[in-house]
């Protein structure tokens, strides 16, 4: 029952899964859902790699992925209050390019800002 209200939720908030992805691809370029699968799959595991290798992707008029190195920190636990040792990490950073940013401000007009949070409420 849980999954259902929040697949619902998520169906009103206006977010893309994986699967409906695949299936735009399928429909727009007309393969099967399974060949359209393997040329999402292609992407996303390329967009790993190249980030794992220490590799910036730069998808000119879309945005660029990066890596982010968090330093490691002293937390707490927020059931016990206890100090806990946070590692340093890295964290995959997308920057979305000067041409996105225009497409999507242009289809929304001036004037309409969508808030998630706002949303999700």
């Amino acid at each position: 029952m849980v999954d259902e209200l929040e697949d619902d939720n998520e169906q009103k908030a206006g977010v893309m899964t994986k699967a409906e992805l695949v299936d735009e691809v399928a429909r727009v370029v007309q393969l099967t859902k399974k060949q359209a699968e393997t040329i999402v799959n292609i992407v996303f595991d390329s967009i790993v790699d190249s980030l794992r290798s220490g590799q910036k992707i730069e998808l000119r008029g879309f945005g660029s992925f990066r890596l982010r190195s968090r330093k490691s920190r002293t937390g707490r636990n927020p059931k016990t209050g206890e100090k806990v040792e946070v590692p340093s990490k890295k964290i995959p950073y997308f920057k979305p390019g000067k041409e996105l940013k225009e497409l999507i401000n242009t289809a929304l007009g001036e004037g309409e800002i969508i808030d998630d949070h706002a949303a999700s409420k």
